[in-house]
């Protein structure tokens, strides 16, 4: 039941962020999809970003857009692994809850964000 109230309060949540045109999201604000899969994409509203495998599932986090630096922390309702999975395996990111990428470019078209070892290019969707 328990798990049942984090769900909901945490879609409350996300709601409440998309209802303010963007908010906290500013020009990272809406779906984007990564180039060249058609089954992954991430999403941002308020201070809300959904990172979302077609067919794996989808995993909610805060965002904090600093300078060129954006900041997720995810967060898991069930507590299951597979969430972990999910984030690690989508974009390949080495944490779940302390990830840290530097924007290269963000535009009406394009989002490309990188950190040492890699690089991701999205576009709005």
């Amino acid at each position: 039941m328990v798990r049942f109230y984090k769900s909901l309060i945490l879609f409350c949540i996300f709601l409440l962020s998309a209802c303010q045109e963007g908010g906290e999201a500013g020009d990272l604000f809406g779906q984007w999809r990564l180039k060249g899969a058609d089954n992954k994409y991430i999403s941002f509203a308020g201070s809300i970003t959904v990172i979302r495998s077609i067919g794996e599932g989808e995993v909610y986090g805060n965002f904090q857009h600093i300078g060129d630096s954006l900041f997720i922390q995810c967060y898991s309702i069930k507590g299951e692994r597979i969430d972990t999975v999910i984030v690690k395996n989508t974009f390949g990111f080495d944490s779940f809850n302390n990830i840290r990428v530097r924007i290269d470019k963000l535009d009406d078209d394009d989002l490309v964000i990188s950190n040492t070892n890699k690089t991701w290019s999205f576009y709005q969707y």
